[in-house]
């Protein structure tokens, strides 16, 4: 097994890390950071999601940041699209990525969308034929790869069976992600054999939670296994809303952009980001959210 020599970072602070914070951040704040982020060197932003704000208000001004921001060569943005109606507002606001998210667990399913498996992707066909007609790409995403709340243990040859399907269905990449952070090397590994007997590993990429510590440890796992694509989230903003520590706030979870950059720079693996300048990112959004930063990278550097 050896190592990717460059691998594809993408940064979803300004969705994901973002969308469960209680206050609500304004399309300005966002559009400062997603411009910080291309400053550091990030080629790949989730930016939006356009999704009913009734179920997640932070994500109401998507229309405006997608507006806002400032279309640069080389640099996609992307945004969640989890129907048509959201699909065709992100058309509106010339989105040109979308990302599509659906679990491997039938109980996380209803008690998150509200709909099983099966039905979930339903809903997606509609969002694929008119991305395919706008040749638009479309990611996917598969919570629960590892573990879940309801469920426990997740079977691997069930990841790699959904997988297949998204992949049959037009997602030309299929993001692994560990919600609850549960996983360790071991299994991950095993996970990700199994999905890469079902699609190409070059379509697979990772996102690996950190709540039991374990998110950098599966990352390095997961280049051994071939996988050239990472999510991280600066300052390690984001954690499953579902998932609660013992005094009953979310857990932990996504990996610290700056940790991972810190770790890939150790490999002497090219991702085109500054370290300094991200972990600058990282310090700025903490700052102006009041909380504390979640990157063991920048706070050994202060």
């Amino acid at each position: 097994m050896t190592l990717p020599k460059k691998v594809k970072i993408v940064e979803v602070s300004p969705r994901d890390g973002l969308q469960n914070e209680q206050q609500l951040v304004s399309a300005k704040l966002k559009i400062e950071l997603i411009d910080l982020l291309v400053d550091a060197g990030v080629r790949y932003i989730e930016a939006g999601s356009f999704v009913n704000p009734s179920w997640v208000p932070q994500m109401a001004t998507s229309d405006a940041v997608f507006r806002g921001i400032k279309q640069r060569q080389g640099v996609t943005f992307s945004a969640l699209t989890p129907n048509l109606q959201g699909f065709n507002r992100a058309m509106a606001v010339n989105v040109g990525e979308v990302a599509i998210f659906t679990t491997v667990s039938e109980s996380f399913s209803q008690k998150n969308i509200n709909c099983s498996v099966d039905q979930s992707l339903k809903r997606f066909t509609p969002v694929l034929k008119a991305a395919a007609d706008k040749d638009i790409p479309v990611r996917a995403y598969i919570s629960c790869v590892a573990g879940c709340p309801y469920e426990g243990n997740i079977d691997p040859t069930k990841v790699a069976e959904l997988a297949a399907r998204l992949s049959e269905m037009g997602c030309y990449e299929v993001s692994l992600g560990d919600t609850i952070g549960v996983g360790t090397p071991g299994n991950i590994s095993r996970m990700i054999e199994k999905v890469a007997e079902k699609i190409s590993i070059q379509n697979i990429a990772v996102h690996l939670h950190d709540t039991y510590g374990q998110a950098l440890a599966n990352i390095y796992a997961s280049l051994l296994m071939g996988v050239s694509v990472i999510d991280s989230s600066i300052a390690g903003l984001g954690g499953c809303p579902y998932v609660k520590n013992s005094q009953g706030s979310t857990a932990s979870g996504n990996v610290a952009t700056e940790d991972l950059i810190y770790m890939l720079n150790g490999l002497n693996i090219q991702h085109g980001i500054n370290l300094e300048k991200i972990v600058e990112a990282g310090r700025f959004i903490s700052k102006e959210l009041e909380r504390s930063n979640g990157s063991k990278i920048s706070i050994a550097l202060t």
